[in-house]
């Protein structure tokens, strides 16, 4: 799921379907280590999202005010 490009908002939807199978208990010790892989991919990417965003808004504001 994490290989595909999404949205941010399709990646906040998976990492809280991630933690609910985690916190489920249902999973195998090698499925939650998968998921908490595939979890923190998706962090990251949603960490990259947000600070290419905030850059240009600091772009945006700084044009502003010149």
């Amino acid at each position: 799921m994490a290989a595909k490009k999404m949205t941010l908002e399709q990646s906040f939807e998976c990492l809280d379907d991630i933690i609910g199978q985690l916190q489920s208990n249902t999973l195998t010790l090698e499925e939650s280590f998968k998921k908490y892989e595939e979890g923190m991919k998706l962090i990251k990417n949603c960490t990259d999202a947000i600070d290419k965003v905030e850059k240009k808004l600091i772009i945006i504001g700084e044009s502003k005010q010149d």
